[in-house]
């Protein structure tokens, strides 16, 4: 047996989705999803109900993921149409601001112009007072994280532009995108990006084979985005889930699909992803389409750079390189219990994780108690 010693991976973009959607997942079976996947910090976004835009929020979040996470956990603020920037008291204490201006899940998505000025140049000028926690400060503000698809990314580019804010593109999955997203880096602007695991070994192709099961947003894209991605690697800075759980019921798939349930023919979309992402990305790099050092500068180096996360001392994951296996829905520990790759062979198993010396998840079993996992830039609340 081939086993390495990895340091635990950063997932900057998931969905745990409390409160208010508990049914498909929570911080305690998301964080354990996370220690199966050989995730030992996750970034949490603010599409949940309500959403997470106001000081209370982020606090009772802050408290439900305090309580219940088994690896460490950093919160995203967001900003609303009617709440705008009423998250900037508690700015520092979020990894960063989602806006959406594209369409998501959730009741999040920003639609005038002049409101995404206001927003940029609020975060710009609050950054400017507190320091850009990418550059070094421990108490400064984290990037802007948009979902920005098509005709709004070069309007964000732009807005980064103009205020100088530094600027992350969430699942950028088009040609169109990540070629723009090259030129502004060759630029200059301070720009960084993310593509997910489905975006890059998934197309439009794989549509009629999954059905509700591969629709997600960014939609699947192209053979030739897909080629586009890899042909453009070196300019995406992070490799991330976009952990998305919908239960099957809810997409229309299975005995289980009731008339409670939303329509088939409008399935809520998303996907999950936390525990099939490293070993679909070891896979690749068995085929020869990455390095390993590929994998860990975006999904360990580049993240915390990033978004400025705190070291996690003693910790590791054990990985088999040698392993060969299926992945298969019944073996997940995410409360939806299921993935777009099920029935794929994959190259590599997290065998063990070590979160601060202590062994948290051995051979499918996780083995740390809720509230082990901390939630990150706790010292900018005191």
């Amino acid at each position: 047996m081939s086993t390495i010693r990895l340091p635990g991976l950063v997932d900057a973009h998931v969905h745990l989705r409390e409160p208010g959607y508990e049914y498909k997942e929570d911080f305690a079976t998301g964080t354990m999803a996370a220690l199966a996947g050989g995730v030992t910090t996750v970034l949490d976004m603010p599409n949940t109900n309500p959403p997470t835009s106001t000081p209370e929020r982020l606090a009772d979040k802050a408290r439900r993921a305090a309580a219940q996470a088994v690896c460490d956990v950093g919160l995203f603020v967001g900003a609303t149409n009617t709440e705008a920037d009423a998250y900037l008291p508690v700015a520092a204490q979020a990894c960063g601001l989602k806006i959406y201006v594209s369409d998501t899940f959730g009741s999040l998505r920003i639609d005038t112009l002049a409101l995404m000025h206001r927003l940029f140049r609020t975060w710009a000028e609050q950054a400017a007072q507190a320091g850009y926690r990418m550059a070094g400060a421990p108490h400064g503000l984290g990037p802007i994280t948009v979902h920005a698809e098509e005709l709004m990314l070069p309007v964000c580019l732009a807005l980064s532009q103009l205020y100088a804010a530094p600027l992350h593109i969430a699942h950028v999955s088009r040609r169109s995108e990540i070629e723009l997203i090259r030129a502004a880096k060759e630029r200059g602007l301070p720009v960084t990006c993310e593509v997910t695991p489905h975006h890059l070994f998934l197309s439009t192709e794989d549509r009629a084979r999954l059905g509700a099961r591969g629709d997600m947003r960014p939609c699947l894209a192209t053979p030739d985005d897909v080629a586009a991605l890899w042909e453009h690697l070196e300019a995406v800075d992070i490799f991330a889930t976009d952990h998305a759980p919908h239960t099957l019921a809810e997409k229309g798939i299975g005995v289980n699909a009731t008339a409670a349930s939303l329509s088939p023919s409008s399935p809520p979309p998303g996907v999950p992803g936390l525990e099939t992402m490293l070993p679909l990305l070891l896979t690749a790099a068995h085929s020869g389409l990455l390095e390993l050092d590929d994998i860990l500068a975006r999904c360990v180096e580049n993240p915390r750079r990033i978004y400025g996360l705190p070291e996690q001392p003693a910790t590791w994951i054990e990985v088999d390189l040698e392993a060969v296996y299926t992945l298969e829905d019944s073996a997940l520990k995410t409360k939806v219990g299921w993935t777009p790759f099920a029935g794929q062979r994959v190259h590599g198993r997290v065998e063990r994780v070590v979160l601060r010396g202590k062994k948290v998840y051995e051979h499918g079993e996780v083995l740390a108690q809720p509230g082990e996992g901390r939630v990150l830039f706790a010292a900018a609340r005191d």
